[in-house]
């Protein structure tokens, strides 16, 4: 049972936090008179100490370390003695874990973002140099329309700043302070939380004592965040796979970051994107089985809320990994130009000829209809839309006119899209200014 019911296999990785969290409130029971002056200056001193040995990795875990908040208690007598037992007034394991946890995450946010920033950075340097690069746009995974290589790059980089904004927003909430709410009905002792609060970085401290030691919706928060960065990760990592195969072969993977078969000499496996898109999986189980945890527990603490360490502890490792992953292997990725473009067809342009129709007055879904017929007399003819002649289209549309003839050049084609958010040269511009901009204000 205490093999069963101990965490200080994994939750010992919080002992920073842990101590963290001991000085301020050591200083704050010391402010109400609980210890004197001399029993705060020796129990820091003997937290320091603690500190000290789990950064040099010689702190000695024992029988009966049941968490980290009982090691460093334990350890803690064993350096200064009595005064060791002053440190736990008025506060509880329930209202400590909370704290610790949230003193780790939020200096996990900071890491995550670290790598967040990084990977954002990489699609819109990559943008500023491919941009003259085009390819073929896909709905249904069937090829639609001429894009910018740049202007696929920063669809993702625009999927990764919302995800970067909602995790500014999870900050806000996770940084309120539980500390003084004790095991469930609050602190006896008049400590003042504001000072806590002060003490330890939180923006404020936590309105209800029986609310604060059960609340776990920052867990969530950061395991619901995980899996949906992780689904974009995942999204990219599948299109990359497409794209890094011989039947595409618009880009290929550095060495450094694919494998070899086993058996076939000849291939090159996608390992690292395959691993990425396999192990979002691992961080959308974290995050239901949490949940799972969660649903039928009734208020204040229950021990089911152990659950929530391992889930947090794994999803920010996983996603952290998934990160640098992520960024090494779109950093190094090769992208073959001529290639991408020679996938261009000019069935691609049908809308295009729709658009020109348009242009000469006719109403889009007459137009679009025409162009249809196009597409269709190209068939009957067994050529390539573009190879039907003036005299050819005239037959559909006397609106068909010499100017027709620039609608196949694929430059122009994109260069239609001059709106904000299109694909011409000047909206990827605007749109890599855009995302530079937001990336200097981190």
């Amino acid at each position: 049972m205490e093999e069963f019911n101990a965490s200080i296999s994994y939750d010992k990785r919080m002992w920073r936090a842990d101590i963290m969290g001991s000085k301020a409130y050591v200083a704050a029971i010391h402010k109400v008179g609980l210890v004197t002056e001399k029993e705060k200056s020796a129990i820091i001193a003997g937290l320091d100490q603690v500190a000290e040995e789990w950064e040099a990795g010689k702190f000695v875990l024992k029988a009966g370390d049941e968490d980290i908040h009982t090691a460093n208690e334990r350890r803690l007598k064993e350096i200064v003695g009595a005064p060791a037992g002053k440190l736990h007034t008025g506060r509880s394991r329930n209202d400590q874990v909370a704290t610790d946890m949230r003193l780790w995450l939020r200096d996990e946010v900071q890491v995550l973002e670290g790598h967040l920033r990084s990977l954002i950075a990489v699609f819109v340097n990559r943008a500023i140099m491919e941009i003259d690069v085009l390819l073929p746009g896909y709905t249904h995974l069937q090829r639609a329309q001429p894009i910018r290589w740049s202007h696929w790059l920063l669809s993702y980089a625009w999927m990764l700043k919302r995800d970067m904004q909602r995790l500014h927003e999870l900050k806000q909430r996770l940084n309120i302070l539980p500390l003084g709410s004790g095991a469930l009905a609050g602190n006896p002792f008049n400590v003042d939380r504001n000072f806590l609060a002060q003490e330890l970085g939180f923006d404020g401290v936590s309105g209800n004592s029986l609310d604060a030691i059960s609340d776990r919706d920052f867990v969530v928060e950061i395991l619901m965040w995980a899996s949906l960065n992780a689904t974009h990760l995942s999204r990219l990592a599948e299109d990359l796979i497409i794209y890094s195969t011989k039947e595409f072969a618009f880009i290929s993977l550095s060495d450094a970051y694919s494998t070899g078969s086993s058996l076939m000499p000849q291939k090159k496996n996608a390992d690292s994107l395959e691993l990425i898109r396999g192990k979002s999986g691992r961080i959308f189980g974290r995050c239901a089985g949490f949940m799972m945890s969660l649903k039928g527990l009734p208020s204040t603490y229950n021990k089911d809320l152990q659950e929530d360490k391992e889930a947090m502890f794994d999803a920010c490792d996983s996603l952290g990994r998934l990160l640098q992953v992520t960024t090494g292997t779109l950093s190094t990725l090769t992208v073959h130009a001529e290639v991408c473009k020679q996938a261009l067809s000019p069935d691609m342009l049908a809308t295009d000829l729709a658009y020109y129709l348009v242009r000469k007055g006719i109403p889009f879904r007459e137009a679009h209809g025409l162009s249809g017929q196009c597409v269709a007399f190209a068939e009957e003819k067994k050529c390539a839309l573009n190879e039907l002649t003036v005299q050819d289209l005239q037959t559909i549309s006397g609106s068909f006119s010499d100017d027709v003839m620039k609608v196949w050049d694929y430059e122009y084609s994109v260069e239609q899209y001059q709106s904000a958010g299109g694909t011409s040269r000047a909206s990827v511009q605007k749109q890599i200014e855009q995302l530079n901009a937001w990336l200097n204000t981190l």
